[in-house]
């Protein structure tokens, strides 16, 4: 005979079931998304010419080498560490594995395959680039595009994301997002690097990342012009010298389909196991919370001669 009390113990016991069941699912899914969270900096990538000691677990399939040893990779922040590609577009070879970007060019269509490059390679004038950017934390991401000349000086600073016809404007990034400058649906969906003057050594692509949106800016359809003096009190703020680190062998890989879908797709996060940003810009004791702007300097390999003028 099934009595209430015997009703009651029987409930328990499926409740209590229930509830350490949920808990076991509840720290598998956690352990499983700490796994595959995106994680863009770990001292255990960066490779210091040390071993690995035999009992550390390899935190992900990477290796980055210090390209600035004079800054330390101690007290960083990883929340305020900025990740960006830097991708060349070059013709398609025979022994491609990679995707390719169809661009309209005149009444032609072409193929052309982008491969990435270190942050510091010289590029001649006329060659495309493509950007794309990667944040270790929520936030907003702005893109400003400088000229540098060679006594240093810097052309006027003009935004070149967002604007409303990327993404409607939405500039917000959370790890594992990539945005791309331009984007796929751009015409053209990259940049031509050309020199206005012949004294042009660089574009200072500056990529600022803040917890909130930057007051004061407005954004329109089109890119915009900005103060210099109020972008020279960012970089003073928020910039200044920055460490950087260059993924081993990395240089001369060829975009991924993750990388394609990633950037096409603003719903699509990359996890920890795929393609890594090929150079990471970080700053010691940065603090967290705290806007971080990086400078990416496409840098010219070549300089048309300044034009003398003759006497006559």
């Amino acid at each position: 005979m099934i009595t209430s009390k015997s009703i009651y113990q029987i409930t328990t016991i499926c409740l209590t079931t229930f509830w350490l069941l949920g808990l076991v699912t509840a720290a598998a899914a956690q352990s499983q998304e700490e796994e595959t969270t995106r994680r863009l900096w770990d001292t255990a990538f960066i490779n210091s010419g040390n071993r690995r000691t035999a009992n550390k677990k390899p935190t992900a399939r990477r290796s980055y080498r210090i390209a600035i040893p004079s800054i330390p990779t101690i007290n960083v922040a990883g929340d305020t560490v900025i990740g960006v590609t830097v991708w060349r577009l070059r013709p398609p070879e025979p022994s491609d594995r990679g995707e390719r970007i169809l661009v309209q060019e005149g009444a032609a269509s072409i193929d052309w395959t982008p491969e990435r490059v270190e942050a510091d390679t010289k590029l001649t004038p006329g060659t495309r680039v493509r950007l794309s950017v990667e944040a270790a934390r929520t936030g907003y991401l702005y893109v400003i595009d400088r000229e540098q000349y060679a006594d240093g000086a810097l052309g006027e600073p003009l935004l070149i994301f967002p604007t409303t016809r990327t993404n409607g404007g939405n500039n917000q990034v959370k790890p594992g997002r990539l945005i791309e400058i331009p984007t796929q649906d751009d015409e053209p969906p990259f940049f031509a690097l050309k020199p206005s003057r012949s004294d042009q050594v660089s574009e200072v692509i500056s990529v600022l990342v803040s917890p909130t949106p930057l007051e004061g800016l407005k954004i329109g359809a089109n890119a915009q012009r900005l103060s210099v003096e109020q972008v020279a009190a960012w970089e003073k703020s928020w910039g200044g010298t920055l460490g950087r680190l260059e993924l081993e062998n990395g240089a001369g890989r060829t975009w991924t389909k993750e990388e394609k879908q990633a950037g096409a797709d603003t719903t699509r996060s990359l996890n920890q196991d795929e393609p890594a940003p090929q150079t990471l810009y970080y700053k010691p004791d940065a603090k967290s919370g705290q806007p971080m702007m990086a400078n990416v300097a496409l840098q010219y390999g070549w300089r048309r001669p300044a034009v003398r003028s003759r006497r006559r």
